[in-house]
């Protein structure tokens, strides 16, 4: 499908990904570079920051929009993730209409096989996220690898929020020696330090006011890991959540940044980082801290 204008905008918008390959070998030369922000829409002011980045950092700027359903392992999640391609354009427009916007189909992006490749990120995968939602990474490491082959950015852009995800496209960029610079980005958070998150749209006023208790608990722990130990830490965070009868906590790790296994002892030479999962009715929301 052809480019379409929408909303009398100049950004050059593409529903297929035949037509966006056609339009980008006519712009991009030998010592161009062209950044990449993959989205799965409903953009809040984190997405913007890394287009930002991308503009900032790169001759040309794609973005694309995609709920992608090989990710998601709870079919409600699925059909519950906010689609907002209108209110996503006019913010993308506000901030620089010469973003590249690339908003495919299932189809388009699928081609009637709707699965997930089978990866192997050296077992990067097996903890936290990939533990609690079996298949997930698979579906990320699918739909990133192909949004790579179709846009062949010279840098990608990700947040940090979901720090699992990061290393773990790193993973793939190596294991299949792709030419793309992956690029973490710092977490951009609300007033009350809630991690951004299309998820948080879900939410009740109420909800997402005391949603902040997620932060302060990271804060809090990374306190007490300056001199406990790891169980003490996760003692500490487990007993915070039983306490408070909205929140359910699904997990709380504590790992080696470089390899994500969970810890039971410190080492002076290692990095470390909390990561959790919270339930807030049937919302999920994800947060870490670095404990360095």
């Amino acid at each position: 499908m052809f480019a379409l204008n929408f909303n009398n905008t100049n950004m050059h918008i593409f529903y297929g990904k035949v037509a966006l390959i056609a339009y980008l070998k006519t712009i991009k030369t030998s010592n161009s570079t062209i950044g990449f922000v993959p989205t799965m829409g409903a953009l809040h002011q984190g997405h913007l920051a890394l287009m930002q980045r991308s503009l900032k950092e790169n001759d040309d700027t794609v973005v694309s929009i995609f709920v992608n359903p090989t990710q998601f392992n709870n079919p409600e999640d699925l059909a519950k993730y906010p689609r907002t391609l209108e209110e996503d354009v006019k913010k993308m427009r506000v901030l620089n209409d010469k973003i590249i916007l690339y908003a495919p189909s299932v189809e388009d992006i699928y081609e009637g096989n709707t699965v997930s490749q089978d990866f192997d990120f050296d077992g990067l995968e097996n903890q936290m996220e990939g533990k609690f939602r079996p298949g997930h990474f698979n579906g990320v490491g699918t739909i990133v690898k192909r949004l790579f082959e179709i846009v062949t950015p010279t840098n990608a852009y990700f947040g940090e929020k979901d720090f699992q995800q990061l290393q773990i496209v790193k993973k793939m960029v190596e294991k299949n020696h792709l030419p793309v610079n992956v690029v973490g980005c710092p977490i951009f958070r609300e007033d009350n330090q809630l991690a951004m998150s299309s998820r948080n749209e879900r939410l009740t006023p109420e909800e997402r006011k005391e949603a902040s208790i997620i932060y302060k608990t990271l804060t809090e722990a990374k306190e007490i890991f300056k001199t406990k130990s790891p169980q003490e830490t996760i003692e500490f965070v487990e007993n915070s959540f039983k306490e408070n009868e909205r929140f359910d906590l699904e997990y709380f790790v504590i790992a080696d940044e470089s390899t994500l296994l969970p810890i039971d002892h410190k080492s002076k030479d290692k990095n470390y980082r909390a990561f959790i999962a919270v339930f807030v009715n049937s919302i999920r929301l994800i947060d870490t801290i670095s404990l360095n």
